[in-house]
């Protein structure tokens, strides 16, 4: 029976806790023994906080029998990134530096969801900092993938794409700079939302006037996506970018008529590179799609010096967050964190005024394609998950890619134009790994672009070829991958109520 529970969407676990149908105690004591049972196979869940979640949901189900106001996630367990403040719960970042820190409240987005009536169960992996594609770090050890625990799960939301992929909890929560979001929701098979800069509040970012990195919401449907967003959107102080919206613009999502739908699409941008067995299993897709829409045909898209643009937006970011750091030890930093800190430091203002200029041109000309097509697709990720004991990609159809994160670039193109885009799980690819879609939709077009993800993906249930894949559990506990030392009832930090487990550095 608990595994039947925890399969159930989000969606439809919060109406049967409405209903008194189900205990928020039933539901998370589901969780937790999924979370026991599959958790040591793929290592997505890291700091766990089990006794304060019972008490959470013991008041969670009382405020139902009390016939109190319920919020939109009463009763829900959540996983929490690795890289958001949670109040009294480790947060590590996945870096050494903060194997003891525990913060002393929550920040913006995780306040939201709890006054929403979520229930923080844990936190999920991420790469130390957030930087790469690849959850391993040396405090928690590499999320495995649910497909197969010895190829990478993506990143940096990589322990919340596998924990939502195997049903450990219905919510978890993501971030996206480069492809943070939308890369492990590919990768696992499930969904991850880049929401327009300012929608949802991002209190951890330094430069907060840039609009690179959001926070958003995974789920494993549209559905479940949205309902966690809705508790998160709308103005906060700690977000200049910030922009009031009402919450029935996204409580009911217009219907979409796919016959009526014009898609443009292509497989690299022009300047993206992509392995040649993931450009055909994209054209391939494109095919089965084209019957259920009005329009599907191949789009031009001119993304200028993205590259480059990218480097140095990107590259100010890690200056602004690691420079006291690399000052007191730069051996302190892990390899990919203190690249990008190496690279930025060497640029000049004279590169960031061009780099912001050159964004501004993407923006522009990026917002033209609208005027023909209501949607553009293209792959989330070049190539089919790779082991996650190679750190990076280091090339791509033989040749070799220009530094270790260059192979994100299909995601990372669509962050510099600023549109919301959501991953869609579309099938499996040419070695049977889930294969995701990049929708991405127009300027603040966010609930459009979800509209059109739910229609897309009601059509793709129907389809073998285009349904999200399920990993096999069963499978998946045959696999030996030495992901990290897991601690089933990790002690006590000193002095604070929340659990702590780890493993050795990878």
């Amino acid at each position: 029976m608990q595994d039947k529970l925890v399969e159930k969407s989000a969606v439809e676990l919060r109406q049967l806790i409405g209903s008194k149908q189900l205990s928020p105690v039933e539901l998370l004591e589901a969780c937790i023994a999924r979370i026991e049972d599959i958790n040591p196979h793929i290592n997505a869940v890291t700091a766990t906080c089990f006794e304060r979640a019972r008490g959470e949901a013991r008041a969670a189900e009382q405020a139902v029998i009390d016939g109190k106001p319920l919020g939109l996630l009463h009763g829900l367990p959540i996983g929490i990134k690795d890289l958001e403040e949670t109040e009294g719960l480790l947060t590590t970042y996945g870096s050494p530096l903060y194997r003891g820190n525990i913060p002393a409240r929550d920040n913006a987005l995780v306040a939201r969801l709890r006054a929403a009536g979520a229930i923080v169960a844990g936190k999920t992996n991420v790469p130390e900092m957030g930087a790469g594609a690849n959850s391993r770090n040396a405090v928690w050890g590499a999320t495995g993938n649910p497909f197969n625990p010895l190829l990478n799960a993506g990143g940096s939301s990589g322990g919340s794409a596998a924990a939502l992929a195997t049903d450990l909890l219905p919510l978890c929560s993501g971030s996206d700079t480069g492809g943070s979001l939308r890369i492990p929701a590919a990768k696992c098979g499930v969904v991850g939302f880049r929401p327009s800069p300012g929608l949802v509040p991002s209190e951890r970012k330094l430069l907060g006037w840039t609009p690179i990195s959001v926070v958003g919401p995974m789920g494993r449907d549209v559905a479940d996506t949205v309902l966690q967003l809705r508790a998160t959107l709308g103005l906060h102080a700690s977000d200049p970018l910030g922009y009031a919206v009402s919450d029935s613009e996204f409580a009911s999502l217009p219907q979409v008529d796919l016959s009526q739908l014009r898609i443009g699409y292509t497989e690299d941008f022009g300047v993206c590179d992509v392995d040649n067995g993931i450009r055909q299993v994209f054209r391939d897709k494109m095919a089965a799609i084209a019957p259920y829409v009005k329009l599907c045909e191949p789009v031009d898209v001119d993304m200028g010096e993205a590259h480059r643009a990218f480097d140095v937006i990107r590259a100010e970011a890690f200056v602004a967050g690691f420079d006291a750091a690399y000052r007191r030890d730069p051996a302190s930093l892990g390899p990919n964190t203190r690249a990008n800190y190496e690279m930025g430091a060497a640029m000049s203002l004279l590169d960031c005024a061009w780099a912001q200029s050159e964004q501004t041109r993407i923006f522009r000309r990026f917002q033209q394609l609208y005027e023909r097509y209501d949607l553009i697709l293209s792959p989330t990720t070049p190539v089919s998950p790779f082991p996650w004991s190679e750190l990076y990609l280091k090339e791509v159809n033989g040749v070799a890619l220009e530094n270790y994160y260059r192979w994100l670039a299909l995601t990372y193109v669509v962050t510099l134009a600023t549109n919301p885009a959501i991953s869609l799980p579309c099938g499996r690819d040419h070695r049977g790994m889930p294969f995701g879609l990049q929708v991405t939709g127009p300027f603040r077009g966010d609930a459009r672009v979800l509209a059109c993800a739910a229609a897309l993906e009601q059509a793709f249930a129907g389809n073998e070829t285009l349904r999200r894949p399920r990993p096999d559990l069963t499978k998946l506990k045959t696999v030996h991958a030495p992901l990290t030392s897991i601690v089933t009832d990790p002690p006590l930090l000193q002095g604070q109520g929340t659990e702590q487990s780890g493993g050795p550095a990878v």
